[in-house]
C-alpha cells in the first residue's frame, strides 16, 4: 500500500481518523514533515474548530496540497478540512480559504426548530444527476452519518456535489471533483457507512 497520509497542522481530530483507517486494516500516517507530506500517494486534510485559526496553520503547507491536487494524486477533506478548499468563509472574513474550489461556507441560519450546530446523525442522499465523481460514495446512498457543525459550503461549480442532507433545506455535505474529495460528515465516527467511505478511498489509491 502506497503512503496515506493525514495532515497534521494542529486543527485536526486525527486519532479517530488514524484508528478508523486502522480498524479497515490500512496503515496510514501522521505527519507535518514537508518532505512526508510532499511524497505522499493520498493526503487527507481534517479538521475541528475554527476557519480562522485553520487557514492560520495550514497555510504552510498549501503549496505542497495544491501541488498534491495539480498531480492527480487523491485528496480527502473532513469536515472543517471540507470548508478550507473553498475561497473564504463567513466563519472568518478575512481569512482566505485555500481556493481548490470555487464557493464560499457559510452560517446556517436557520428557525428555532433546527439546532445549531447541526449535531448528530442525518441521512445523506447521493446526487448522481450531474458528470461528478461519485467513487467513494459507493454504496452509501440513503446512509446515515454524523455531522457536528455550525457551518456549510456553497459551491459555485454545484455540479461537483455529490451528496446532500436534509436539515431545513438541501445542505450539500459532499463534493467528488476529478482527485479532490471531500465531506462535511465525519466517516471515522459514521459506523458502518463511514468505514466503507475510507475503504472506496484506499481503493482509488494506484
Amino acid at each position: 500500500m502506497n503512503d496515506i497520509v493525514i495532515v497534521d497542522y494542529g486543527s485536526g481530530n486525527l486519532r479517530s481518523i488514524y484508528n478508523a483507517f486502522n480498524r479497515i486494516g490500512v496503515n496510514v500516517k501522521v505527519s507535518s514533515d514537508k518532505d512526508v507530506l510532499t511524497d505522499a500517494e493520498a493526503l487527507i486534510i481534517p479538521g475541528v474548530g475554527s476557519f480562522g485559526v485553520a487557514m492560520n496553520n495550514i497555510s504552510p503547507f498549501a503549496d505542497i496540497i495544491k501541488d498534491h491536487v495539480d498531480s492527480d494524486k487523491p485528496l480527502l477533506g473532513i469536515c472543517l478540512g471540507l470548508q478550507v478548499l473553498f475561497e473564504s468563509s463567513e466563519e472568518t472574513i478575512d481569512a482566505p480559504g485555500l481556493g481548490l474550489l470555487k464557493g464560499d461556507v457559510k452560517r446556517f441560519n436557520l428557525d428555532s426548530n433546527f439546532k445549531i450546530p447541526h449535531m448528530g446523525w442525518n441521512q445523506i442522499k447521493i446526487n448522481d444527476t450531474s458528470d461528478n465523481n461519485l467513487s467513494i460514495l459507493e454504496g452509501a446512498d440513503n446512509e446515515y452519518m454524523y455531522f457536528v457543525h455550525s457551518y456549510y459550503i456553497n459551491p459555485s461549480d454545484t455540479e461537483y456535489i455529490t451528496a446532500y442532507t436534509d436539515y431545513a433545506f438541501d445542505v450539500p455535505v459532499a463534493i467528488g471533483k476529478d482527485n479532490l474529495f471531500a465531506l462535511q460528515f465525519h466517516p471515522e465516527k459514521s459506523g458502518r457507512a463511514g468505514l466503507s467511505i475510507l475503504k472506496n478511498f484506499v481503493n482509488l489509491i494506484d
